[in-house]
């Protein structure tokens, strides 16, 4: 969605906006924790600035150092979604001295969500580059 420096964000949107139809508050914590452990772990792990849930609750915001394009790291984020759908386990850092708001996450919601994501991301390929950037104002 934009570029400061060398700082490219990235919109992942989940939901459409302004529809009334959001991520459940307890579904993006856990999403944000899965994925940005395993994000930390990947092979990009130098790159990674930022990963985690748009306040707007209809996404996520992603933020690479480098120079990217949305083609660049699809790949990086369907391994990210995939590794959501198939964690099992303790949701990573939400012991109380970890986590701000511990009791709010839903592995089940998170999964769920991510295998819903993951049938866009799947088949993104068939889709103009005019759906992977922000329309030029």
């Amino acid at each position: 969605s934009r570029v400061d420096g060398d700082c490219y964000t990235f919109d992942l949107r989940m939901k459409k906006p302004n529809t009334g139809d959001v991520l459940a508050t307890d579904a993006m914590h856990a999403i944000e924790h899965i994925g940005a452990t395993w994000l930390r772990s990947s092979r990009f792990k130098d790159q990674i600035i930022y990963f985690g849930p748009m306040g707007c609750r209809t996404g996520c915001y992603f933020l690479m150092a480098g120079d990217y394009g949305s083609r660049d790291i699809l790949d990086m984020i369907i391994h990210t979604f995939e590794y959501v759908r198939d964690f099992e386990g303790v949701i990573p850092g939400t012991e109380p001295k970890d986590c701000g708001n511990c009791l709010d996450h839903n592995l089940d919601m998170a999964k769920y969500v991510s295998r819903r994501y993951l049938e866009v991301l799947y088949h993104i390929d068939g889709f103009p580059e005019s759906r992977l950037v922000y329309p030029e104002q």
